[in-house]
């Protein structure tokens, strides 16, 4: 490999570095999107859905203890009527509460589920992010002072190197031919 670079267009360079700054423009708002996802399904799941099954069991146990007052008040009265009715509302309200008690266990194993298979992720999201923000902006700098040095190149070559006509020394009359 020679010493020397083979730099054939700065405007080619020029352009790479637009293309750059416009790919960054372009991969921050995504990247933070991926992140912004994250936080909404895990604020969703954590604070959301996990109130919403609180506050459900809570209301069919409420419905449970009623129901089950309703069956004993039956049995009890003097009536001695049919407390079929009674009794199939109390396995409801316990097939209800049930349900929503599962659904607070598998929301629970969805939290974890999520932590575990999000962490390592946002985690490398988060790297690309540094390395977007960092060291990719690093490579738009270098690259402007990289312009501006080869820029600044050519004008010293141009300037040193004689290629107009009115640079070409014009013949002394005293000397001869």
């Amino acid at each position: 490999m020679s010493g020397q670079a083979q730099i054939t267009s700065v405007e080619a360079l020029a352009a790479f570095r637009a293309d750059l700054i416009v790919f960054l423009g372009h991969m921050r708002p995504v990247v933070e999107e991926v992140s912004d996802e994250v936080a909404r399904m895990k604020y969703w799941l954590q604070i959301e859905q996990r109130g919403y099954w609180e506050t459900q069991i809570r209301i069919r146990r409420q419905k449970l203890e009623e129901a089950q007052a309703e069956l004993f008040s039956a049995k009890m009265s003097t009536l001695q009527r049919s407390s079929t009715l009674q009794t199939m509302a109390v396995q409801k309200a316990q097939r209800a509460l049930h349900e929503a008690e599962q659904k607070m266990v598998t929301l629970k194993r969805w939290e974890r589920e999520l932590e575990a298979l999000s962490d390592p992720l946002l985690k490398q999201v988060g790297q690309l992010q540094g390395y977007l923000t960092g060291e990719m902006e690093n490579g738009v700098l270098f690259l402007d002072q990289a312009i501006q040095a080869l820029d600044a190149y050519t004008e010293v070559s141009a300037a040193a190197s004689p290629t107009t006509p009115a640079s070409v020394p014009a013949a002394n009359p005293d000397l001869p031919p």
